[in-house]
């Protein structure tokens, strides 16, 4: 069971895994584990790959790590989130999109990290695609984070951001 958990939301482009790259440098007790991380992880143990070498040769294993994500996804809709929460130690996730993960993560003692960019940011971070998806707005009405971020700045201040929520996470 994952003793700490740290979950990121945002939109495309709002700057998440620059953020848990920052809290990552900084808080070396925890680990990345994304929803696919788990699933390459998972097929990795049961093929006797490293997560590095599925992640180097990405294509040639992608049918199977669709194909294991479908096939726990039909075991139980929580089989992943699940299987995050059960990863020893202390874990952020950065990807976390929908409300339904959002309430298993958060029911699981999660502290929650909102990044927010306004979209002409976004936009000129990368090409905005499915804006409208599910896994775009599903936590936009989402008003209990821990903490929210605005990303609408240059890297310093980011930085800085990053870095009074992290002396307050290890202030607990």
């Amino acid at each position: 069971m994952a003793d700490k958990i740290i979950i990121f939301s945002g939109k495309q482009y709002s700057g998440k895994d620059t953020v848990a790259k920052i809290m990552l440098e900084e808080m070396q007790n925890y680990r990345r584990c994304a929803m696919g991380d788990i699933i390459k992880l998972t097929y990795g143990k049961e093929k006797g790959l490293s997560y590095e070498e599925i992640e180097k040769n990405k294509p040639m294993y992608r049918q199977d790590l669709i194909n294991l994500g479908n096939w726990g996804r039909s075991q139980d809709p929580d089989y992943w989130l699940k299987k995050i929460i059960e990863q020893e130690g202390n874990i952020m996730v950065t990807d976390v999109r929908v409300p339904h993960e959002y309430e298993v993560f958060k029911n699981s003692g999660a502290i929650s990290i909102r990044i927010e960019a306004d979209r002409d940011v976004r936009a000129k971070r990368g090409e905005l695609v499915g804006e409208t998806d599910i896994t775009e707005v599903g936590l936009d009405n989402i008003k209990d984070w821990d903490y929210v971020i605005e990303n609408n700045s240059d890297y310093e201040s980011l930085v800085e951001k990053v870095n009074k929520i992290i002396r307050d996470l290890k202030e607990d």
